[in-house]
């Protein structure tokens, strides 16, 4: 059984772990593609045998439905394990390249080795799916883990560690539980490569202390992901699309819209719609949304008490409410909401929401949508909803965004052809199949002569051999 540090004074249990982590290292890289997808497999197994006990301890942390874990959580990890077993021994083969030719005579190819120790910080939103899904990415390149689950989500991090425990000895993966000074006392360790899951703020202060051993980083974070809807839709589906694309996990996911560009012909239809959907997908039997077993709660106090903050500050910076505004601080609970006439002076279109909070701007013409969405940090998200080809062309082209959408949501953390992460300030690095295995990995190049010899082109440099050279210039 591991041991767990409980406060910032067991750092010492903490060195020794990495210690004999880092000791382990080597024997890990040189691992075989089959022995690393029997971890794999064996972890896919404790995760497929436990779905019940993993839908309790996301229950117990902020009752998160049961539906909703499976599919947030379980259903896309069960994918990448998946994807990663069936892939992993064509990632390992060398990757032949051509050959130019300023090397004629060699042959090149790039060999994918383990980076070695790693470190993965999860959050709590999905605090399974987000602190195993990288540890595949991590046991598929050959690298040794440290896994620091959230303090928020105490029952999930039990869970997270207790599999762990079934399938790794701790000299390959560990988990490490603690609040931020164990956070703290992790990243002043010599890691080969930190994957963090979380806020920028957060993500700076990950990278700070990276720099201070030249470590490699992932950072997934977000930041205010635009939803764009223009007149061209079929409004009543891409309205139920965009509901369960925003209150899945009661909005407190990383690539939930943040913020609503409407287009101002549709507005009003658009709020009718909006109302009768939220009351078809969560409250069909009247008894108020509270009462629905299909929504989750806010996972704290001070995420409620934030949530609430925003909505106060913005009605009384004069936002309308559309929608919702009902709350139950005992419960954490509040309700699907939407505001109008939001400003950017108001906090809300400030600050990353991470919860069930949507604003609606309304828009005209197109350049003031791309104008609004340029002056802001780059998202992680960019949804389109258009049936106009040159309108969807026209914001994928004039925008920048880490993935993009068109009429639908949330597929990208799933699609395991797909790169996802974000763009600077919504993050550095990409995961999802191939993509997360990079992570992990130093993609050596190695280059191999064959025949020939470079030995013309020694001092003392000839007429001739600078002639050849000015020659290449102009040709290569």
């Amino acid at each position: 059984m591991q041991q767990t540090p409980t406060n910032q004074a067991d750092t010492v249990y903490i060195q020794e772990l990495f210690d004999r982590q880092q000791a382990n290292a080597q024997r890990l890289k040189l691992s075989t593609a089959e022995e690393r997808i029997a971890r794999l497999k064996k972890m896919q197994t404790y995760l497929l045998d436990h779905t019940e006990e993993a839908k309790k301890v996301t229950y117990d942390d902020f009752r998160k439905p049961g539906f909703e874990t499976v599919l947030g959580e379980l259903f896309g990890l069960n994918g990448e394990l998946n994807y990663t077993i069936k892939n992993l021994k064509k990632w390992l083969k060398p990757q032949r390249v051509s050959t130019p030719l300023t090397v004629l005579g060699t042959s090149g190819y790039i060999q994918y080795e383990a980076k070695g120790t790693s470190l993965i910080i999860a959050p709590w939103n999905y605090p399974i799916s987000l602190a195993l899904k990288p540890l595949v990415s991590a046991i598929a390149a050959g690298c040794t883990a440290l896994v620091k689950p959230s303090e928020m989500t105490p029952h999930a991090a039990g869970f997270v560690r207790k599999l762990v425990e079934a399938v790794f000895p701790p000299d390959e993966v560990a988990v490490v539980e603690g609040d931020a000074e164990v956070a703290k006392a992790l990243l002043k360790l010599p890691f080969n490569h930190i994957f963090f899951t979380g806020s920028p703020a957060i993500g700076k202060v990950v990278m700070r202390a990276a720099a201070e051993n030249l470590t490699s980083v992932t950072l997934e974070l977000g930041g205010k992901s635009p939803c764009v809807v223009d007149e061209t839709v079929d409004l009543p589906a891409t309205v139920r699309k965009l509901i369960w694309g925003k209150f899945l996990n009661n909005g407190q996911t990383c690539i939930a819209p943040d913020y609503l560009f409407v287009h101002r012909s549709i507005k009003e239809p658009f709020i009718r719609e909006f109302r009768k959907a939220v009351t078809e997908m969560y409250d069909p039997n009247g008894l108020g949304v509270e009462a629905s077993d299909s929504y989750c709660r806010i996972v704290n106090d001070s995420h409620f008490n934030r949530l609430s903050g925003y909505v106060e500050d913005a009605l009384a910076a004069g936002a309308v409410l559309e929608h919702g505004g009902r709350t139950n601080p005992a419960e954490r609970f509040m309700e699907p909401t939407l505001l109008s006439r939001v400003s950017n002076s108001m906090k809300i279109m400030q600050e990353e929401i991470f919860g069930p909070i949507l604003p609606l701007l309304d828009y005209t013409e197109l350049d003031e949508v791309v104008a609004y969405i340029n002056r802001g940090e780059k998202p992680l998200a960019l949804y389109i909803n258009s049936k106009n080809t040159r309108t969807v062309d026209y914001l994928l082209e004039a925008t920048s965004a880490g993935d993009a959408l068109v009429n639908d949501y949330l597929l990208q953390f799933g699609h395991h052809e797909i790169p996802f992460g974000g763009v600077n300030n919504s993050g550095i690095g990409k995961s999802n199949g191939f993509f997360g295995f990079q992570e992990f990995s130093n993609a050596k190049g190695v280059i191999k002569r064959r025949f020939g010899t470079l030995k013309f082109m020694y001092p003392p440099y000839s007429d001739r051999i600078k002639k050849i050279v000015d020659w290449a210039v102009k040709y290569e």
